[in-house]
């Protein structure tokens, strides 16, 4: 793959990788679907699997060119490194427009996810009653995992663990959100924002030759914690692309069909128009978890009403589905090139 790659490809895969990135941290949008939609969710998927024993063998016997080209190292360290520049930087953009700007947010990404179930269903041509029947299966536990209410916060480092390989699910897992699974098991504060916070303060400290955090048994935690999550979410990665590029071989038709249901099934996470409900005291105020953030019940949707935000909220519906729309384009375009 990498000699057919122009340095366009390149750079658009990096942006690919940014795009993963800020959706893997957005509740409800999986950064699979980027992938899926982008037309490299299959070399992705195969590029995980090797790394396997083989290559840490290669590791180990010093072959350090050969394990970067058996493992497909350019493309990985491409998508990666935007990735963690998303992580770091657009997340935060992302923040901030959630904040102020929430019901546009959800719109394009609402739209996003529509224009990727017509891409993916556009392509696929193998109904039967076996993708049928995945595909309600896939409907259902979308629609299922929308509607459960979140855990209480943990911070026991065996439940991290767990947390960081359920996490990465949604960047192997087009439609499955894992920061929206953080939230349901109450740890999405505590390891994509407190923690991420306290290794910036940390990078602060060090750079300005400040090592009292040392002493900090606070952020000595925290910092044990995002370690013991990333662990978890580089075991998970690790494990998912083994198991689905093992299915994806042997059971092609029947996994993107239940991927197409579980994409339908999870719309209701990043319905535009949701409104937020919060767990209250039995004196009517905020429920509020230990470190003083309000305790989501459930999501309560609701029709919108019509006025101009709707109608505004309606045009990045379609603006989001015209990103799908022009991804769709310029994968077609560089296939026919590479041909």
């Amino acid at each position: 793959m990498e000699s057919t790659r122009t340095l366009t490809d390149k750079l658009f895969l990096i942006l690919k990788g940014l795009g993963m990135g800020a959706a893997n941290k957005v509740p409800g949008v999986s950064g699979g679907v980027v992938a899926f939609v982008s037309g490299f969710y299959e070399e992705f998927i195969y590029s995980l699997k090797k790394i396997n024993k083989k290559a840490f063998k290669l590791i180990i016997n010093g072959r350090f060119k050969s394990f970067y080209n058996y493992i497909n190292g350019r493309f990985l360290s491409l998508l990666f490194f935007g990735m963690i520049v998303s992580y770091f930087s657009i997340s935060k953009i992302l923040d901030y427009l959630i904040a102020n700007y929430e019901l546009y947010v959800w719109s394009v990404f609402f739209g996003m996810i529509v224009g990727s179930i017509y891409y993916i269903n556009k392509d696929f041509k193998n109904w039967n009653y076996k993708t049928y029947i995945s595909l309600f299966i896939g409907i259902l536990a979308g629609i299922s995992i929308s509607f459960l209410n979140p855990a209480k916060e943990n911070d026991n480092l065996w439940f991290v663990f767990f947390c960081g390989i359920i996490s990465v699910s949604g960047m192997t897992l087009p439609g499955f959100s894992g920061s929206f699974i953080l939230i349901l098991l109450g740890n999405y504060v505590l390891l994509l924002v407190d923690s991420v916070n306290s290794l910036y303060d940390t990078f602060s400290n060090i750079i300005n030759g400040d090592f009292s955090f040392l002493k900090n048994a606070e952020r000595i935690r925290m910092l044990k914690v995002l370690a013991v999550f990333t662990l978890g979410s580089i075991t998970g990665l690790v494990t998912f692309s083994h198991f689905l590029s093992y299915i994806l071989k042997h059971y092609k038709n029947i996994t993107l069909s239940a991927i197409i249901g579980f994409i339908v099934g999870s719309l209701g996470v990043v319905w535009p128009w949701k409104k937020t409900i919060y767990k209250l005291t039995e004196n009517g105020n905020f429920l509020l978890d230990s470190r003083g953030k309000k305790i989501i019940e459930n999501y309560n949707r609701f029709i919108p009403e019509l006025n101009s935000e709707t109608y505004y909220a309606i045009f990045f519906i379609f603006l989001g589905i015209a990103i799908v729309l022009a991804l769709e384009w310029y994968g077609q375009k560089t296939t026919k090139i590479h041909e």
